[in-house]
């Protein structure tokens, strides 16, 4: 057996010395964590069980957030056994758990709720229309920034991880897990097409635009759909169908989703299924499973989804902030990809740069200690973070070990 020369050794003891000493700062938490996340498992469909397996293991989530009910597959529930269902499902969740993965792409509908929103509402028919293109209840989770919705609102956002084969669902999760920190440098393509009636979104696109300018590459595209792109992050548009998804390369943790009637209908033929979104490699999307009419408060806000997953949430945290009114809308795809949640701190010797984006605008305070328990000492001045800032200059304090506090609710 060889042996590392005793000059290496000691080079490699004095690196990981270095390594230890350096400055390490805790920032406000901002995003849904795995531990918190509960997994719904269907034991009468063995694909659910496969892929809530795999979860588990992909995503580290503890065995004791794993949910057990048990139901028929098919296209929809009855809302009286999804009463039973979620009555199971809730009997078994702790208090820490804070959101649902659903391991299932059928049933995706709960009468005319989707099976996302009656998990986290409850089946209640204030979240469907009353009459023909009536708007509906609005959500509390409409572009909150918790990351403990249930601790905070008493609600517990749901996503699907829907697929139809487990060789499916496998590619969506690793998508999911290999965009966790990757700061893609991916364009949000806003696609404004001729479809009138789906196309309600575009009257946004140009505010969008000025909005994310040096935070996010967008572009604003008159077309029935683009093609032929290998940078795809984020893509909305309206249509029934989109056509060019096999020449398009979606980067991991891309979000995608079409305005159009029945997206959410999985299963279904007379319009595109948001399902074919993520077959193309986009890792989460959103369509209605019942008839909503074009009113944009039913469907995701570009702005506002783009807004908080350039924030460092998670896609169904992003997802669920940018939907006003949901209750007829399925949320799918791989709920903890984060591809903006990163930080990296610099130390030049003389002060700290701290480079994120999780931070929304507003005032802070930096305390500091020697150990990670405390005791921390509080900076005496203020912090003030801009809108979509990325690099935040601290000053090089006694003790290796920081934290920033926003003073009050921090937004933009």
């Amino acid at each position: 057996m060889s042996r590392l020369p005793v000059a290496l050794v000691l080079l490699l003891a004095a690196a990981a010395a270095a390594a230890d000493d350096r400055p390490q700062i805790l920032l406000p938490p901002h995003r849904l964590a795995a531990q918190a996340l509960g997994v719904v498992v269907n034991d009468a469909d063995p694909l659910s069980v496969r892929i809530a397996a795999y979860y588990l293991q992909a995503r580290g989530i503890p065995p004791r957030n794993l949910v057990h009910v048990r139901f028929r597959p098919g296209r929809k529930l009855s809302p009286e056994v999804f009463l039973r269902v979620r009555a199971r499902a809730l009997e078994q969740a702790h208090p820490g758990i804070q959101a649902w993965a659903l391991t299932w792409a059928l049933p995706y509908r709960v009468s005319c709720m989707s099976i996302t929103s009656a998990f986290t509402f409850g089946f209640d028919r204030g979240w469907c229309s009353a009459r023909q293109c009536a708007p509906t209840r609005k959500s509390p989770l409409f572009n909150s920034v918790t990351p403990t919705p249930f601790t905070d609102l008493g609600l517990r956002p749901a996503m699907a991880i829907a697929a139809t084969d487990f060789a499916s669902a496998r590619r969506l999760i690793d998508r999911g897990v290999a965009a966790d920190g990757s700061d893609p440098e991916g364009t949000a393509w806003l696609v404004s097409t001729p479809d009138r009636a789906r196309n309600v979104r575009a009257a946004g696109y140009a505010r969008v635009a000025r909005q994310f300018r040096g935070w996010l590459k967008v572009q604003v595209v008159e077309a029935d759909a683009i093609r032929d792109r290998d940078d795809v992050l984020f893509y909305f548009t309206g249509r029934v169908r989109v056509p060019g998804l096999d020449t398009l390369r979606f980067l991991p943790g891309a979000i995608a989703d079409h305005l159009t009637s029945a997206g959410g209908v999985l299963d279904g033929r007379a319009q595109m299924s948001s399902l074919r979104w993520l077959e193309a490699g986009a890792t989460g999307s959103y369509g209605t499973v019942v008839e909503p009419c074009n009113l944009p408060g039913k469907f995701p806000n570009p702005g506002l989804v783009m807004e908080h997953y350039t924030h460092g949430r998670t896609l169904l945290e992003s997802y669920w902030a940018g939907v006003q009114q949901p209750g007829e809308g399925l949320f799918i795809g791989e709920p903890l990809a984060a591809p903006f949640d990163g930080q990296r701190l610099e130390d030049d010797g003389q002060r700290l740069i701290l480079r994120t984006r999780v931070l929304r605008a507003g005032r802070y305070r930096l305390d500091y200690a020697d150990a990670p328990p405390g005791p921390y000492r509080a900076w005496p001045h203020r912090l003030q973070v801009r809108y979509h800032q990325r690099a935040l200059v601290l000053p090089r304090l006694p003790g290796r070990y920081y934290r920033l506090r926003p003073l009050a609710r921090a937004g933009h």
